[in-house]
């Protein structure tokens, strides 16, 4: 499942697909049928990648992933949101037996069901996700040799550009008497 770029906006319902960044704000698009872009505020917005969402557990908290594959290998029918809460406990007695009772409310039930209705015919469901890219979005300790070694095979006889090879100055010649 990869569900990179995806991300919940603290104050609005749904998921968005996270578009680009400008100086205003982040670029997002509505993962429902409307596909509304919007731009959130870099200062007043929180953005929360579903990549890094876990759910309390008893032991070790759960990652979202995780619980939305389990979500999606039930057989049969996975309830709505609104359906009672008693139905919502079950299912995530099923799904994820290992999470925190106590903590983990109804209502982060109805979220996390309602999120697994949006995504469950996207194809970035159905499809792996990147290989060691797990939340990194610095360069790799690698990316920094390979520059070194490029700069370490550059010919030793390579001359920075002759004076001559320069294009000369203008000069400004004008002078103003009398300032």
């Amino acid at each position: 499942m990869n569900l990179r770029g995806i991300v919940a906006v603290s104050g609005r319902p749904g998921l968005y697909k996270l578009v680009g960044q400008n100086k205003a704000g982040y670029v997002l698009e509505g993962l429902d049928a409307q596909k509304v872009k919007i731009v959130a505020s870099i200062s007043s917005t929180k953005l929360a990648s579903l990549e890094d969402i876990t759910i309390y557990g008893e032991e070790e908290d759960l990652k979202l992933v995780d619980v939305l594959a389990n979500i999606a290998a039930v057989k049969g029918e996975v309830p709505d949101a609104k359906a009672d809460a008693a139905v919502l406990r079950a299912l995530f007695v099923d799904v994820a037996p290992a999470h925190d009772q106590d903590k983990v409310y109804t209502s982060d039930m109805k979220k996390i069901v309602t999120w697994f209705h949006l995504l469950k015919d996207l194809p970035l469901f159905s499809e792996e996700a990147p290989a060691g890219l797990e939340g990194q979005e610095a360069p790799k300790a690698d990316d920094k040799v390979d520059k070194k070694a490029k700069a370490a095979t550059k010919p030793a006889n390579a001359k920075a550009p002759s004076k001559a090879a320069q294009p000369a100055k203008k000069v400004n010649m004008t002078s103003k008497k009398g300032v």
